[in-house]
């Protein structure tokens, strides 16, 4: 019983850590999509140019 007075501070600890590293990856651009816009070059789309 005595290792859960270590065992919930240390874990929230680790959580608050995790949370602050996923929250400066998403601030800092880790997640942008780089694949995105080169893919979207060669989707066909023959709407958008057509004007009869």
């Amino acid at each position: 019983m005595d290792i859960l007075y270590l065992l919930i501070p240390l874990s929230v600890v680790l959580v608050i850590a995790i949370g602050a590293a996923f929250w400066w990856s998403v601030r800092s651009g880790q997640f942008d999509d780089l694949e995105g816009p080169a893919y979207r070059i060669l989707q066909d789309d023959d709407r958008a140019g057509a004007k009869d």
